[in-house]
């Protein structure tokens, strides 16, 4: 036997035997094949087991029929793009399931048009392409829309290929820009020039998935001739070309994100990458004049000076560039408040902040003796957020919703300072019946947690009310009132299939958001992760001790890194709740790190190949399952098409649990990305699932519930 054989010989050994001993920890490691034949039957029986279980019942086609209902509603709020004198909408309708691309001018629309000129039918294209086609927006080089790059993701998923396109002629540029299907994003340079960030190809990827090079690419060139302007190391998280500022003040900037929290940025000038002398903490949120807009997310010391964490600042670009950073100050939230969203124009910067969870905005222009701010007056216990603007003039439009009012879209004139109510969209459920309530509990360590509950407004406090707990709390995002109740947009389906049904609703504000600003986040960061769990915990405790509900009648829901919440809360307190819906999650926080995008959120976790691990397994909900424990009924959801989060993780977790005899229900959706869904039908049907699921397993004949929730 040759030397070089006997080498390979003993390395294939190895791999086996390193492989056997994995799926002996792991027996169902076979799982994570995510179009594996095996893999794959066992997802279409686990679909028909749950069909047969819930969907074959009266309960469940009243709850279908309602939700698709609501999500279909011809009169809901466009979701806004403008790009120049056009606004821009994906509008999905039964007709349409994977919907119409459209515009209509500006001025049009603000006098009440309903005159909306299709661009692109995305069902037309998937037929005439064989391809499940999933529209993910459009960016355009020149103000008539004739110069534009397309992405389309096949099912879904993260990955989109990118096609130039005539959005004025309504058709594909032949010969123009094409970069197939892969985790890329690109910006315009001029009309013949775009800097492109693409994983396809050889070592074009890191460790997480992403685009590790940035190319500077002309029209009719190869995309393998163009340009290397930037490469990161493969254990970066990604690099991304960013475009801020408008007019002469544009600035083409590259982002390497060294984790999820920390990056450095350059700026692209004439050929010259120029690294930017900017906190790796700091987020940028666009251009004003020659400065950029920074957010702080932790205290910043330049010269005698510290500018706070949770400041918005101003930058002077250049002297960014030369090290030496002239910062003037912006927004500085007191306590209570914290800056939620940004939008950045040449006139000024419209800001929504948060005030205990309660929106607020104002517009900030600049003078001779710095900035005045303009409050923008809103009803109160509500979400605001900005829908789009134009980076020109400010104008904007901004909408506002709660938990019981639907949403209604505003525009803002700056110049004028102006507020005009511009649609209002028609209810889905009777909102009059129901009262919302603000309350705090008291976690583990003492923190405040907030937290909103949605109840009828003759409810009886005798702790019986079939109560759902829905919450996130990681990567540094906040929860507010909606009329989707979740951060899903349900369009006010939950008031049909629960509120109405004799349902609580409660939102939970737990640590790992960014509710009270980039420290709330922190709190939950790493080692003490915990902190959300037990958050999350105090509430439900909170809830009982309020005689809302009990134990039997608490069910709890999380989507994501909420997936991993509500299944390491099933396994820490087993005892508190009574049904779970765990939607596309992290489960194996063992092995989270080695699955698709999963490195990238090392920054949030921690490594589990490390010292990490100690803390990590502690709470892994997939480690922690015990034989002999009754487990909350659970409903798992997932699409075979994620491509960020792992499908394995909820498939695991299924597989384990029902070898423990647990009560399982699992489906999984054959596109629809990391969002479970492509069309309107594809979502209606897994509400009406996760619903019939928290209906039968939180009955009750003492409460009435079983009729309510059969009507």
């Amino acid at each position: 036997m040759s030397i070089k054989f006997r080498n390979l010989t003993i390395a294939a050994l190895t791999l086996l035997s390193a492989q056997s001993a994995l799926a002996a920890e792991d027996p169902y490691l076979w799982l994570e094949n995510v179009e594996g034949e095996k893999a794959i039957e066992w997802v279409k029986k686990q679909n028909a087991q749950t069909q047969a279980h819930l969907a074959e019942s009266k309960l469940y086609q009243s709850l279908y029929s309602d939700a698709l209902a609501a999500l279909n509603a011809e009169d809901r709020l466009p979701e806004l793009t403008r790009k120049g004198d056009w606004l821009y909408e994906n509008h999905h309708s039964e007709d349409h399931p994977r919907g119409l691309y459209r515009r209509i001018e500006v001025d049009d629309f603000n006098r009440g048009s309903d005159d909306w000129e299709t661009v692109l039918d995305v069902d037309a294209l998937s037929v005439e392409e064989g391809k499940k086609w999933v529209f993910k927006g459009m960016t355009c080089q020149d103000d008539a829309q004739t110069r534009c790059l397309l992405a389309l993701s096949e099912g879904g998923g993260d990955a989109v290929e990118l096609r130039e396109f005539n959005a004025k002629r309504r058709r594909t540029v032949i010969g123009g820009f094409y970069s197939p299907i892969a985790k890329q994003s690109a910006v315009w340079v001029d009309a013949d020039t775009v800097l492109l960030a693409s994983a396809k190809g050889d070592k074009a990827a890191t460790d997480s998935g992403y685009a590790r090079t940035t190319r500077l690419w002309h029209r009719s060139q190869p995309l393998e001739d163009a340009k290397i302007v930037k490469q990161v190391a493969t254990d970066s998280v990604w690099l991304r070309p960013v475009e801020v500022g408008s007019g002469d003040e544009r600035a083409l900037l590259l982002s390497e994100a060294l984790d999820f929290w920390h990056s450095r940025t350059s700026v692209y000038r004439n050929g010259e990458v120029l690294p930017l002398d900017l906190p790796e903490s700091a987020v940028i949120y666009g251009a004003q004049g020659d400065s950029l807009v920074v957010k702080l997310n932790k205290d910043w010391k330049t010269g005698d000076r510290t500018w706070p964490l949770g400041s918005l600042v101003l930058v002077s670009l250049d002297s960014l560039v030369a090290g030496d950073p002239r910062i003037s100050n912006l927004v500085t939230p007191s306590k209570t408040e914290v800056v939620n969203s940004v939008a950045v124009s040449e006139a000024g910067v419209l800001v929504t902040m948060l005030d205990d969870v309660k929106g607020r905005a104002y517009f900030y222009t600049r003078g001779e003796q710095g900035f005045t701010r303009t409050p923008i007056p809103f009803p109160d216990n509500g979400q605001l957020a900005i829908a789009t603007y134009d980076d020109t003039t400010g104008n904007a439009y901004l909408r506002w919703e709660n938990f019981v009012t639907p949403p209604t879209l505003y525009h803002y004139d700056a110049e004028a300072g102006k507020l005009d109510r511009i649609l209002v969209q028609s209810p889905t459920f009777d909102g009059s019946k129901f009262k919302i309530e603000q309350y705090f509990a008291k976690s583990a360590d003492g923190t405040k947690v907030p937290y909103f509950a949605v109840m009828a407004k003759d409810i009886e406090f005798d702790g019986n009310n079939p109560t759902h707990m829905f919450s996130y709390g990681g990567f540094r995002n906040a929860l507010l009132p909606s009329y989707s109740g979740s951060y899903e947009t349900l369009n006010g389906a939950y008031g049909k299939l629960w509120l109405e049904r004799g349902g609580v609703f409660v939102l939970a504000n737990i640590r790992g958001g960014s509710e009270y600003g980039p420290a709330w986040h922190a709190a939950a960061l790493r080692e003490k992760r915990v902190k959300s769990f037990e958050d999350f915990a105090a509430v439900a405790e909170d809830l009982i001790a309020r005689k809302i509900t009990n134990p039997h009648r608490l069910s709890i829901e999380g989507r994501s890194n909420g997936g991993l919440l509500v299944g390491a809360s099933m396994t820490r307190r087993p005892d508190l709740f009574n049904a779970v819906i765990c939607g596309v999650p992290l489960l194996d926080m063992k092995r989270y790190n080695k699955l698709l995008a999963g490195a990238s959120w090392m920054g949030e976790y921690g490594n589990p190949d490390t010292e990490d691990w100690r803390f990590i397994k502690e709470y892994s909900p997939y480690q922690n399952l015990e034989k002999g424990t009754d487990y909350p009924a659970i409903f798992f959801f997932t699409s075979t098409r994620d491509d960020r989060v792992h499908p394995g993780h909820a498939r695991k977790m299924a597989a384990k649990m029902e070898a423990m005899n647990q009560r399982v229900d699992y489906y999984e959706n054959l596109e629809g990305g990391h969002k479970g869904s492509a069309t309107n039908e594809q979502l209606a049907h897994r509400v009406a699932l996760m619903y019939a699921h928290l209906w039968a397993s939180l009955d009750n004949q003492q409460s009435g519930a079983t009729s309510a929730a059969g009507q």
